[in-house]
């Protein structure tokens, strides 16, 4: 096998690639706007949108256990990007974090998960910055045609999505500090919106309405607590701009804890309030998933599913109120679309720069300082996708990716504290290994309890993401051994691949057991785990994946014995 495979980069040679290098990003934000970055990621879809939805679906009035859940998991995961914030300050996130701990392949699975995170999440939220405003232009007389407003088949594009995509495209190319301030912006109005959503709707809160408190039971809390995960992604966020603070040792913690800390707060409060002033449960999908339990019907669910804050404050009589709501609403999901338009591109950056990925996009503008022509291809990507596409599910599949990112990162913690013990460190993590393993487990517990589908996408994207990097990225990075892949026999090349698909199967069959044993132990349950949106049960599916992973073992064996048998080291 190629040795770069698991080869690392050492913290100095990281930092000391960018600062020595010509393409280094501007560093002008400090403490405040990190805090404020973060805090506009994590206040918008997830709060206006997601608590509704996962309370209807999946948890009930326990929402508010559902975030605390999803908080503390956080919390965990956030200490321990903190640390890694501190020590390299550069573009990249989990990414580099693990190419400097935990090898290369890792990294670029990293690497990969984020690029699909980032830019299925700035899809969504697009989709629904443009529904929120819509409806908000319908208050004042002002119609979007169907057919400008609206994917295929209903119409033929979602203008208002695509326009401000490109919008926030240009504003991220102009500069980081500009893109900071209409951020700041954006995050005073959305604050002042959910504080006073708190404020009016907490006089109306019917304490019945909390009755029964967890109708799908433990199962339902952390599978609702795996789907609003994706509000939490705005701390991760932060890291990505660490190649552009002014002070990243002090100010990357800073930025990172408080945003998370304020966030949790009003995660709670909201998912309280709301689930108090209506019976979510009876907003819900499925009929069959709490059988006996009265439904609200067809239209009235499909209001409250697409816009819950404002919806409940109509049902209490305060129209108005829900105005301004909404008008806080398109505010806050506006700064969520442009933390993510600014942080895909800037992990796309870190990898071009690698050469993992085509070097010639790796390029900084020459008066503004940012990565201007990933921040290009990235934004017109999305627009078109957001504009054709009716985006579905895709909360899971970033909340996925996500908590992929938190567990690496936490293990890239571990690792580097036995490699490294004597590296320098501003900040870090309390209580030895006690919360990077907390970390691991409380993530890799929320990724297990989401959909199937969500599993099956997630699979099928990270297996696309291995053949890149075989056929691609393997071969141009800077790690390589040009002597070894030179001194490689057709045969040994083959063998290799063998091994390496084997691998790569066994992981895949590995996924899908564990899954399908989850479900017959009781631990995930079949109304949230969905193992009928593929038609299959769950005793269908652990045969299956085990029947895979036998087969998948016998590939790696003959792999594996090729290998050998051809001389390969």
């Amino acid at each position: 096998m190629d040795s770069n495979l698991f080869k690392t980069k050492s913290i100095e040679q990281l930092v000391g690639d960018v600062e020595h290098g010509s393409k280094a990003l501007k560093r002008s934000l400090t403490a405040w706007d990190l805090t404020l970055l973060g805090i506009g990621a994590i206040i918008g879809t997830g709060i206006f949108v997601l608590t509704g939805t996962a309370a209807a679906n999946q948890a009930g009035p326990a929402i508010t256990m559902s975030y605390l859940a999803a908080g503390l998991a956080c919390a965990f995961a956030a200490l321990c990007y903190a640390e890694f914030a501190s020590m390299i300050p550069i573009a990249g996130s989990a990414y580099t974090y693990a190419y400097a701990t935990l090898g290369e392949l890792i990294a670029w699975m990293i690497g990969w998960d984020l690029i699909l995170e980032y830019a299925v999440g700035s899809m969504t939220v697009a989709i629904g910055w443009s529904g929120y405003m819509q409806r908000l232009m319908a208050g004042f007389g002002l119609t979007v045609p169907v057919w400008l407003g609206a994917p295929p088949p209903v119409g033929i594009i979602n203008l208002p999505a695509v326009l401000i995509v490109l919008a926030i495209m240009m504003l991220l190319v102009i500069g980081i500090r500009e893109s900071a301030r209409f951020n700041a912006a954006m995050v005073a109005i959305k604050m002042a919106a959910v504080l006073f959503f708190i404020a009016a709707g907490s006089m109306y809160v019917e304490p019945t309405n909390w009755q029964p408190y967890a109708p799908y039971g433990w199962p339902g809390i952390m599978a609702a607590a795996a789907v609003v995960f994706f509000a939490y992604i705005g701390f991760d966020a932060v890291s990505t701009t660490a190649e552009e603070a002014k002070n990243p040792q002090r100010d990357l913690p800073i930025g990172i804890i408080a945003s998370l800390i304020i966030c949790t707060v009003l995660y709670l409060a909201v998912g309280a309030v709301l689930s108090g002033i209506v019976p979510v449960v009876h907003y819900r999908s499925l009929e069959q998933a709490l059988p006996g339990v009265p439904m609200i019907a067809a239209d009235e669910s499909v209001k409250f599913l697409n816009a819950p804050v404002a919806y409940a404050l109509s049902v209490i009589g305060q129209d108005w109120a829900a105005g301004l709501v909404s008008a806080g609403a398109v505010a806050g999901i506006t700064s969520v679309l442009l933390v993510m338009l600014m942080s895909q591109p800037r992990i796309f950056f870190a990898m071009s720069r690698d050469r993992l990925l085509p070097p010639g996009v790796s390029i900084v503008h020459p008066r503004f300082g940012t990565p201007y022509i990933t921040t290009i291809i990235t934004c017109v990507i999305v627009s078109i996708c957001a504009g054709l596409l009716p985006i579905q599910d895709a909360g899971e599949m970033t909340s996925i990716g996500t908590l992929f990112a938190f567990v690496v990162v936490c293990a890239a913690v571990l690792r580097l504290r036995i490699t490294r013990p004597d590296a320098p460190r501003s900040f870090k993590v309390p209580f030895g290994p006690v919360f990077p393993v907390l970390g691991i487990l409380s993530c890799g517990y929320l990724m297990l309890s989401l959909p199937i589908v969500t599993w099956i996408r997630f699979l099928g994207w990270l297996d696309l993401g291995m053949l890149i990097y075989w056929f691609y990225g393997r071969s141009h990075s800077p790690l390589a051994d040009k002597r070894e892949a030179e001194a490689r026999t057709p045969l040994q090349s083959v063998a290799n691949f063998i091994t390496a698909f084997g691998l790569l199967l066994i992981f895949n069959a590995a996924c899908i057991t564990v899954l399908g044993y989850m479900t017959e132990f009781g631990i995930t349950n079949e109304t949230t785990a969905k193992w009928f949106e593929i038609g299959v049960t769950a005793e269908q599916a652990d045969a299956f994946g085990l029947r895979l992973l036998a087969a998948a073992i016998a590939v790696w064996v003959v792999g594996f014995g090729l290998s050998k048998a051809s001389g390969e080291k």
